[in-house]
């Protein structure tokens, strides 16, 4: 995806408060130093549209938001 892109979390990341198919805008990408699989740095904003967090997930773990999803609210069992 594009720099500054909402993405979809494609799997739950629990240490960031994030879960599949949570939302976020896609902010940068971060070279692994080791070789291992690259990190996107996702933005996270709540529903009113503050941000809340920036998290760095692997490339694997978001995806590209589809005309056939519809996006949810959820409250944060945990502040990212």
């Amino acid at each position: 995806p594009e720099l500054y892109q909402e993405v979809v979390v494609t799997q739950d990341m629990p240490d960031d408060g994030l879960r599949a198919g949570d939302v976020a805008t896609l902010v940068g990408y971060a070279h692994h130093p080791a070789g291992g699989e690259d990190g996107a740095i996702l933005e996270i904003f709540n529903a009113v549209g503050e941000s809340i967090a920036v998290v760095t997930a692997p490339v694997s773990a978001i995806g590209p938001l589809r005309a056939g999803q519809v996006p949810a609210v959820r409250s944060l069992s945990q502040t990212a």
